[in-house]
């Protein structure tokens, strides 16, 4: 089973389309998918759509009466599916606003049933680009990056921050049962590293497909808040530090 999970803020123009994409994405083969959504907040048609679809796919919405954040709603989501999930499922997360093709998931899951326990779709891998993001957003992003590598030191790891990824079941699982409450307590854009580093100390194999980012094709403005995000890296690193010495000092086994 691949479940696929989205977190919506006010997406009624973007949703029709990336159902549409994500139904075209697994017709052509044999694979059982269920389609999460969490509705963070949203007061436009985004709930509606989302009902509207669930009679032509396997969808189950679950809703947050106010906003809480990318975090908060990624958190929301990954619980419900590791409840749910075998060992061996794979959970897809990726934007709810068509910036990420679902067609990626192919190479994804091909990757994940080839050992890895962890596949990015990455900008800066072999193939991946930003089409349409601003120049500010496209240093963020990079300076991020190097941040992030340089302090986290995670193996495979060169896009950080993008929230297009396919972890398998089994380490997400593993995860909520380690850390319970404690394993994504970011609620916003930092999320996204957070979970890469709570996840590091278990030694996950990882991977990396290129990701053709087409920003250009948003719906709608960004929900980043640029300052927030750029303070939730310093508070993300100064706050895992001591699980990266932790694991060179072998006290996780893997």
């Amino acid at each position: 089973m691949i479940y696929v999970l989205l977190v919506a803020l006010n997406e009624e123009k973007a949703l029709p389309k990336l159902f549409e994409a994500i139904l075209d994405s697994f017709s052509a083969g044999d694979e059982s998918y269920s389609i999460v959504v969490v509705d963070d907040g949203s007061t436009d048609a985004t709930a509606v759509i989302t009902r509207q679809y669930a009679g032509r796919m396997p969808i189950t919405l679950l809703q947050h009466g106010v906003n809480k954040g990318l975090g908060a709603g990624i958190r929301t989501g990954l619980r419900y599916i590791a409840d749910t999930a075998d060992k061996g499922d794979f959970i897809v997360t990726l934007d709810a606003d068509n910036t990420h093709s679902p067609q990626l998931m192919v190479d994804m899951v091909e990757e994940a049933r080839a050992g890895s326990d962890i596949v990015i779709a990455s900008r800066y891998a072999l193939g991946g680009k930003e089409v349409g993001l601003s120049l500010h957003r496209r240093l963020l992003s990079r300076c991020a990056s190097i941040m992030l590598t340089c302090c986290l030191r995670i193996k495979g790891v060169k896009d950080y921050t993008c929230g297009f990824r396919l972890y398998s079941a089994h380490i997400i699982q593993r995860a909520f049962e380690f850390y319970q409450d404690k394993f994504i307590t970011e609620t916003g854009f930092t999320c996204m590293a957070q979970i890469l580093a709570q996840l590091a100390p278990f030694s996950p194999k990882i991977s990396e497909v290129g990701l053709v980012l087409r920003y250009d094709l948003k719906e709608g403005a960004s929900k980043m808040k640029i300052f927030r995000t750029i303070g939730g890296y310093f508070r993300l690193l100064l706050d895992h530090m001591d699980l990266v010495l932790a694991k060179e000092r072998g006290r996780f086994s893997g």
